[in-house]
């Protein structure tokens, strides 16, 4: 049987400072993986930007009742008046608030037709003519279809709001509309 040699001073010497050494890197290599993931932590996070337009508050519009004319319900609305914005309308939109629509303001009464292409989520689409009264509503109109959503009669102003909230808030034909503009 081989005898081991016993380390002499120098040998022990040589091995406690390479210990201390590897210690040392180690306490170092800890020091950082600990520093760097505390300044991960401590960064802000940027939040996912959404996707598609974001909804912009250019008025109010209230839903009142054709009998008496009380309020059924009030929405925060976006105002499209002009040919181009009418266009767009919703495209490209992921969501909406039930809180929400979006008004558009014809150049005159006349019979309106709208489509759903690059329309994202189901709209109940309102048609309004120029005394603000509801002439009818075409409900959940179906996402990304080319399929005409067209008013009966005359209509000045379409409203849009997500798909079912006619039928949850009980508005109908005949029904009314208000809206204040902001500045």
């Amino acid at each position: 049987m081989a005898r081991r040699k016993k380390p002499n001073r120098a040998e022990r010497r040589q091995a406690e400072q390479s210990r201390r050494r590897n210690l040392k890197w180690l306490v170092i290599a800890l020091a950082l993986a600990l520093a760097g993931g505390l300044i991960y932590i401590a960064i802000p996070k940027t939040p996912k930007a959404p996707e598609g337009p974001q909804f912009t508050k250019q008025g109010e519009l209230q839903f009142l009742d054709k009998n008496g004319g009380s309020l059924i319900k009030t929405i925060d609305i976006e105002i499209k008046k002009d040919p181009q914005e009418r266009n767009t309308g919703m495209m490209w939109r992921r969501s909406m608030e039930d809180t929400q629509g979006m008004l558009f303001i014809m150049d005159r009464p006349e019979p309106q037709s709208f489509w759903m292409r690059n329309t994202y989520i189901p709209l109940d689409i309102i048609f309004v003519d120029e005394n603000f009264k509801i002439l009818n509503i075409r409900a959940n109109a179906q996402p990304q279809t080319l399929d005409s959503q067209s008013s009966i009669g005359n209509a000045l102003y379409v409203v849009e709001v997500v798909g079912g909230f006619c039928a949850q808030y009980g508005i109908d034909n005949g029904d009314e509309i208000r809206f204040q503009q902001m500045n």
